[in-house]
């Protein structure tokens, strides 16, 4: 691939979908696999949560939780996520840190301050990216858009799985009813809705592996890449 593209020319793959669907682990796997870069957008939103909530900032001064999100000391070095030189890897992913940051991204000022720090991302030899709205709102000229899903209560069973291989105390039963009230709070919020596009594909993991979910993205990829090279 071409380090000289200009960045709208670089390959992106944006995997969105909702929360626990699995599109972390199978952007990660596709973005080794390809040799890309790899996103995790909501880790960004996680970070604005834990950094409110060390501040003790007001959820409701939405100009200060802006800044906050403009103003983050992150790293993120392979799979490790720092702030303020600190890893907090573990911290942001407690689901106390994920519903909160499920309500500031309901903002429309920390979604924009964050913006342009995702589309710094794109770089070469390409980009694989997962969250809400990364074909629809930040890369809306990704080569290959994807909405990865799964029922509620398969994305519960998964999540709860998660948290117990890392020592976190969890329910399965509040899981389920947290993820419920994200999907609909995420659906529902008048900036950038989770909600799949009209020009991404469909990839429902109920009853996949994450061996076939990974394929199946892939296989897309390669045939639109095909194309690009004919």
């Amino acid at each position: 691939m071409n380090d000289y593209l200009q960045a709208d020319e670089i390959p992106v793959i944006a995997i969105d979908g909702p929360s626990a669907s699995g599109k972390g682990t199978i952007a990660q796997l596709v973005a080794k696999k390809l040799g890309f870069h790899y996103l995790d957008s909501g880790a960004l939103y996680r970070l604005v949560a834990l950094k409110t909530a060390q501040s003790q900032a007001d959820i409701e001064d939405k100009d200060l939780l802006a800044d906050i999100a403009r103003n983050l000391n992150v790293l993120f070095k392979n799979e490790v996520i720092y702030l303020d030189g600190k890893n907090v890897t573990d911290d942001i992913r407690t689901e106390e840190c994920g519903i909160l940051a499920s309500q500031l991204a309901a903002y429309p000022q920390i979604r924009e301050a964050l913006t342009e720090r995702q589309r710094k991302f794109r770089q070469p030899p390409g980009l694989v990216t997962d969250g809400r709205d990364m074909g629809s709102v930040i890369f809306p000229n990704a080569i290959l858009k994807i909405f990865l899903t799964a029922s509620a209560e398969i994305r519960a069973q998964r999540r709860y799985k998660q948290l117990k291989e890392k020592g976190i105390n969890a329910n399965i039963i509040d899981l389920l009813q947290d993820i419920q009230k994200r999907d609909e709070r995420d659906s529902n919020r008048s900036i950038a809705p989770l909600q799949q596009s009209t020009d991404a594909k469909l990839l429902d993991t109920t009853s996949l592996t994450i061996s076939q979910a990974q394929d199946a993205v892939l296989c897309w990829y390669n045939e639109i890449f095909a194309k690009i090279r004919v």
